[in-house]
Order: structure tokens, then sequence, then C-alpha cells
């Protein structure tokens, strides 16, 4: 995520904008040794890493979109994501996918009203990308570098994203959704996963071209997931989705990249082929 938190009217949530630095980075780096350890353990463990995290956006959804009442659509939500992990991990992700889009039908008729879609949409936020992540790491032998490729790609793009944001400016992306967010900084985050996906190639041992396309199309997928995320935020007048995460707000504000690129390229494997998600990821087969 580029640059500083949006300046959204009516937030909830301040956040420094230079002085959380130090924070941003020691939470980025634990996050990110606990993902990749409990990626590379086993299915199961990273099951409850999915279980946990998903858990906690279902919760920070409702924050957001019902200002955080414990009411039945959130344990629906709830239920609904657990039960798509639940079989996703045993390796039945059709019946994960089938448990999300139901949760989400059956919000959709809870909270008839000004909110029942986008309280319907938080069902497919939270569980799509954990079928999709679950889909990839259970497909052995590649599944684990499936996983770690995507949260590569990702990190690298939101990483250089605010890099390029901070040290370069320029015009802005999208001033109406996210005012900090410029040009140069999307240009960089993109770039960068480009050459994410290209230097991957090396570790799984497949041509640098066709998966540094991929990361490249990844990139602009998280950069739009960031976007999304931004825009959800701003219509309801939050700054950060939570204070979970120092520095980076919630689990929503941090996992809004991945969460759009695991489903596209759950979509893409899903038409290319389903029979091996992972290896059809990592090798264009």
């Amino acid at each position: 995520m580029e640059g500083a938190p949006d300046n959204a009217p009516g937030t909830r949530l301040p956040r420094p904008g230079s002085s959380d630095l130090k924070p941003r980075l020691v939470a980025g780096v634990a996050l990110a040794v606990v993902t990749g350890l409990l990626t590379w353990s086993g299915v199961m463990p990273f099951a409850v890493l999915v279980l946990v995290i998903g858990l906690l956006m279902c919760w920070e959804w409702a924050r957001v979109v019902r200002t955080g009442s414990l009411d039945v659509a959130l344990v629906v939500h709830a239920a609904s994501t657990v039960l798509a992990i639940a079989l996703s991990s045993a390796g039945l992700a059709a019946l994960g996918l089938a448990a999300v889009i139901g949760g989400a039908c059956i919000v959709l008729a809870l909270e008839i009203g000004n909110r029942s879609l986008v309280s319907a949409t938080g069902v497919l936020y939270t569980g799509l990308p954990a079928v999709a992540l679950l889909w990839f790491r259970s497909d052995l032998p590649w599944g684990a570098w499936a996983v770690l490729f995507l949260f590569v790609v990702v990190a690298a793009t939101d990483t250089f994203a605010y890099v390029c944001g901070r040290l370069i400016g320029g015009p802005k992306l999208w001033p109406a959704v996210s005012p900090n967010k410029t040009w140069s900084g999307f240009v960089g985050g993109v770039s960068a996963g480009a050459l994410a996906g290209a230097l991957f190639s090396a570790v799984v041992g497949t041509s640098a071209v066709p998966l540094g396309a991929t990361g490249f199309m990844l990139g602009i997928v998280a950069q739009a997931g960031d976007l999304a995320e931004s825009a959800l935020k701003r219509s309801f007048g939050v700054k950060d989705a939570s204070a979970l995460i120092p520095g980076h707000g919630g689990f929503m504000d941090r996992a809004d990249g991945i969460v759009a690129a695991a489903v596209a390229a759950a979509l893409y494997a899903l038409f290319s082929g389903p029979a091996a998600p992972a290896a059809t990821l990592l090798f264009n087969r």
C-alpha cells in the first residue's frame, strides 16, 4: 500500500505519517516470517494462518460497514469463512466455494436495505481468497511455491509502490479514491512485481519471461485491490479497517493486494489447468 493513510473525511482512526515507519517495518518483517514459515510447514499450518486472518478480516469488515456490531450477519460471515477454509484444506475447494457463495446469499437476505450488498460482498472478500490460497497450497508438490510466489509478487508491488510514491511523488493516481497514491508509485509497484516474478523463476526452474509477465499482471491486480479497499473505507469514512497491525492498520489494509491477486490467479488456473493449479500458475501449463 502506497504512501501515508488516506485523508478521508470523518475518519475514526488517525494514524501518524512518517513516525510509523519503524513499527511498520517491524510488523511487516514479523508478518512475513510467520507467513513464510506456516506456508512452508504444510497445508494444515497454512490453513490455521488463513483461518485466523480470515476471521479477523470478517470482524474488520463488520467494523467498517456496520460499526463493528456483533450481529447475525457477522456470525454467518465468520461461519461460512470457517466452513470454506475447512473444506478447502481437506481438498474440497469446490465445496468451499459453495460455502462462500451460500454465506453471501444468506447475509444478503439478512441485511436487506442499504448495506445488504456490501455486507454480502464481505463474505466473498474473505472467503474467495481463502479458498484460492488453500486450493493452490493443497496442490503438491508445487503448492507452497505457488503461494510464496503470490506473496512475494504482492509484497514487492506494495513495497515499491510505497517507496516510489514517497520518494518520487508526482501526479496522483486516483485522488478521489486515494489522494496519496501516485502514478510513480503505481509504475514502481507493477515493475517490482514483474521483476519479482522474473527472479522467482530461478527458484522454481522455469523461464523468467512468462513468470515475469505473470508478476506484472498480478502487480496490476494487487494495486487494483488496494484501490478497491481504499474506496470502501472512504465510502464509510474510515481510515483503517482496524489498528491490529502497528503501522499498517488492519489485516484488510495489509491483505488487500493478496486478496485480489489470489482470486485472479485462481481464475487463471481454473480456466487454464484446474487439475494442477500451482503448476499452472508457475509454469503456465
